[in-house]
């Protein structure tokens, strides 16, 4: 690591953290800042779908074959964020029947393995779909955790020699004369891990090559460096389910459309979504009419939805780009292939790239490019090996399975708790402390608590993506203040009442679209349980200190005895006071 590094790479999604750790593997020194946590842009607004390629095997082709092969390499090399679901094309009575021949005809020719399933034979697989179902085509569609692909990747590249700063904000791009020559940033809560309670500082990085990877905010990153980038964000809604109705992904088989997709995740189901072109990616409208289609519309082909609960909803921004001149006015004709932006050759500024448009499953191609291209630049020839060396946690998953019957773990606790860590399973809960359970919903131990902490300091909310805490059925309700709690003895009282607003905070916000019902009922439950057992409603500690010590310790073995005729002194009582 150096204070003037070879590459600086601002992004911390998946596209980032990957072209950050491909050019740390080809010996790069790289220096990668994000604003927010990692995840914070499109990547952790996205519906968790591994790509077959099926959704694009009509409209896209060149798209779908590439989805295909990297879905193959991800399971490969992630394979502890990566649950093989399978997927189906359902074909309800009034979709058209050429639509479904077209795309079982494109999904063979792209290599996709696709098979016609009888109504009977696909709802003998998913038991809830619509009883007048047609038909459907099964494809090897499946889920992906993009908080842990994402997190691994930047540690991968931590590694490598790689610096990674989140919460610190590009605020200005250096150029002198034709050349690019870093960025200043704005350090929320300093350099290195957040601490909450550390001031801000301003940073001067100066680097040899600047890869934008901001997707959405892209054109707001060229424009600090008087260049235009003509990126057309486009806003799609998810709801999330408080079960898996489904256990495959399950895909509406007809032409382009809103609310087409369900996808199992983790211990939920995510309905997506919408299209509507934004011209901010930071402020848009969340209109409650989208979080409706989604339930009416996919009730069509899931029945059940209609009746089940809804835990929150969310928004993400596609990064479209298209080219000047196309002049596409429908979003959803936008293409989704991406685009590398060498701004010497476009606009006579020297070292710097952008990257814009492209998909998530088709991250790790996409940073493999821009790699090749950023290496050129250093007369570099040092092949890409992301497509085969394994991420951390996914080294070797017959580790996985040894840790599971050496742990005894047949509970679900244990299981889920190994299947997150992956290989990493044996260093994370061979510990000598006790090991209880922090979230129930999610099935997270204190060891996993404590080694988010330890790798993000006391950012609750990147310990939340590193582990899932707070993540399920009561959102966080249960098990935030817990979550505070472990942050205790390395970091002090106020640091974690701060981490513990902010993780608060965090967890409602995307509550707010789906208060009907019996969702309703748990937000005012847990509204309810911080304002009566922890003062959330008016918390004195926020106007002033806290005298801890003036609080009664409780009963004592000594008092219980002073009961029976027996005296205590004040340090017998402070003794046994634990």
């Amino acid at each position: 690591m150096a204070d003037s590094p070879e590459v600086l790479v601002i992004g911390g999604g998946s596209t980032g953290c990957g072209i950050a750790r491909d050019l740390a593997m080809r010996g790069l020194d790289v220096t990668l800042v994000e604003k927010g946590n990692l995840t914070h842009g499109t990547t952790g607004r996205m519906h968790g779908l591994l790509h077959s390629g099926g959704r694009y095997a009509v409209s896209d082709q060149a798209s779908a074959r590439e989805c295909i092969e990297e879905a193959r390499v991800l399971s490969d090399i992630a394979s502890h964020c990566v649950e093989m679901t399978g997927g189906l094309f359902v074909q309800r009575p009034e979709d058209p029947d050429e639509y479904f021949h077209e795309k079982l005809k494109g999904c063979r020719e792209c290599d996709i393995p696709a098979k016609v399933l009888s109504s009977t034979e696909a709802r003998k697989q998913e038991p809830y779909l619509a009883s007048d179902i047609q038909r459907a085509i099964e494809v090897p569609d499946g889920a992906i955790d993009p908080f842990r692909l994402c997190v691994a990747n930047a540690a991968s590249a931590e590694q490598h020699g790689a610096r990674i700063e989140t919460h610190a904000e590009v605020t200005d791009v250096l150029v002198e004369g034709s050349d690019v020559v870093g960025c200043e940033v704005r350090h929320e809560s300093g350099p290195g891990k957040r601490v909450h309670q550390s001031s801000g500082t301003t940073e001067k990085i100066r680097a040899d090559y600047v890869v934008n990877a901001t997707g959405a905010w892209a054109g707001q990153i060229g424009e600090l460096a008087g260049v235009d980038i003509e990126v057309r964000p486009s806003k799609g809604v998810m709801v999330i389910m408080n079960v898996r109705q489904v256990d495959t992904v399950i895909n509406r088989c007809r032409p382009k459309g809103d609310a087409d997709i369900i996808v199992p995740h983790e211990t939920t189901a995510i309905l997506g979504t919408t299209d509507e072109e934004v011209a901010d990616p930071e402020e848009y409208p969340e209109e409650q009419w989208e979080v409706d289609l989604m339930i009416d519309e996919l009730s069509e082909l899931v029945p059940i939805l209609k009746s089940a609960r809804t835990i929150r909803s969310f928004w993400g921004v596609r990064p479209l780009y298209e080219p000047p001149g196309t002049g596409t006015t429908d979003p959803t004709d936008i293409t989704r292939d991406f685009f590398l932006l060498d701004h010497e050759e476009r606009d006579d500024l020297r070292g710097m790239t952008s990257i814009v448009g492209g998909k998530f499953t088709t991250y790790r191609m996409m940073a493999e490019k821009i790699s090749d291209h950023v290496c050129e630049q250093f007369g570099i020839n040092t092949r890409c090996r992301t497509a085969q060396e394994s991420l951390p946690g996914s080294d070797d998953f017959d580790v996985l399975r040894e840790y599971m019957e050496e742990f005894g773990l047949r509970s679900p606790i244990g299981r889920r708790s190994v299947q997150r860590l992956g290989s990493r399973a044996d260093e994370v809960l061979k510990t000598d402390r006790p090991n209880p359970v922090i979230c129930e919903c999610e099935a997270v131990t204190r060891a996993e608590i404590q080694d988010a902490i330890g790798q993000s300091g006391s950012d609750l909310n990147a310990v939340r993506i590193r582990t899932r805490a707070s993540m399920g059925n009561c959102q966080g309700g249960i098990c935030c203040h817990r979550m505070a709690s472990e942050l205790y003895p390395d970091y002090d009282e106020s640091t974690a009442r701060a981490a513990l607003d902010e993780l608060y905070q965090e967890r409602w916000k995307g509550q707010r679209h789906a208060l009907w019902g019996e969702q309703l009922s748990q937000a005012m439950l847990n509204h309810l349980l911080h304002a009566t057992t922890m003062n959330r409603d008016s918390d004195p500690a926020h106007d002033g200190t806290v005298d801890f010590q003036a609080f009664d310790t409780g009963a004592t073995i000594k008092d219980h005895n002073s009961t029976e005729g027996s005296s205590s002194s004040g340090d017998e009582e402070g003794e046994h006071a634990n």
